[in-house]
């Protein structure tokens, strides 16, 4: 679908990683402009990503979004800012998944989250994977308590080997991504970002069929699907441009920019 009710977006829903900003963290400044164009248009602009909060914010303040949610932690936390307010939190038990990677994989390192703080963590991940305050605690002390998200990192290991530990894990109930790399992000069961998209939607009063979502991840696909129109970056893997109703160009070349243009017009810097 690509007739919005209103001829436009109703709502746009954006990834970060891959779409606003490069692993650098650079975002572009064509990309900054056509989302201020977003919020000048008086549309609602609205994080979705598989980062923490504490990673998220940075970007909210970068883009000048106005006062409004944020679907952070692949659809777990949502998080109203500023000031900064939890508005859902959906946890799980940890210990089986914890358990299990233990058994598999005894040399990967697992973090779970503190929202809004930071991680808790078997060991530190490399520079520039996580922000935030770092507790190095045991396995044992990481399954304690219900958590919103389980991060399971192995840099030895290549995508490929990620994906069968996954399937070897034989995770049930809960949701889990496959990331760029060796990284496996553990979310409770039926939580992804179209889930938490779909809370602020509605509290938005805004249907799905308006919403516009651009990403290029693994972990974009459902949003991707659940979106009147669902747009994947042009550098995205096979699997998740199969399921966008339209493929950008890739963020090199200022895809996110692009589409948001086509509907909102291009900068007025």
């Amino acid at each position: 679908m690509t007739d919005f009710s209103t001829g436009r977006p109703g709502l746009v829903a954006l990834d970060i990683d891959g779409t606003l900003v490069d692993e650098t963290g650079r975002m572009p400044e064509r990309v900054r402009a056509a989302v201020q164009q977003v919020v000048r248009a008086g549309v609602p602009v609205v994080l979705a990503t598989g980062r923490s909060w504490h990673g998220t914010q940075p970007v909210f303040e970068q883009l000048g979004l106005p006062p409004g949610p944020s679907v952070s932690s692949n659809g777990a936390v949502i998080v109203d800012h500023p000031p900064m307010r939890v508005r859902k939190e959906v946890t799980f038990d940890p210990s089986d998944v914890i358990e299990r990677v233990q058994a598999l994989a005894p040399e990967a390192l697992i973090a779970v989250e503190m929202v809004g703080r930071g991680y808790r963590l078997t060991g530190h991940f490399p520079s520039g994977d996580l922000s935030g305050e770092m507790v190095v605690e045991t396995p044992e002390q990481l399954a304690a308590q219900p958590v919103s998200r389980v991060i399971i990192r192995d840099p030895q290991r290549s995508d490929d080997e990620f994906i069968a530990l996954a399937e070897r894990l034989g995770l049930h109930g809960v949701s889990y991504f496959i990331g760029w790399s060796a990284w496996l992000d553990i979310a409770p069961e039926g939580i992804d970002k179209s889930t938490g998209l779909a809370d602020v939607a509605d509290g938005l009063e805004v249907a799905a069929g308006d919403v516009l979502a651009i990403g290029d991840g693994r972990n974009d696909i459902e949003m991707l699907t659940w979106a009147g129109r669902g747009v994947a970056m042009g550098q995205a893997p096979e699997d998740v441009a199969r399921v966008a109703d339209a493929v950008t160009a890739p963020f090199v070349e200022d895809g996110a920019a692009l589409e948001l243009e086509r509907w909102f017009g291009g900068s007025t810097k």
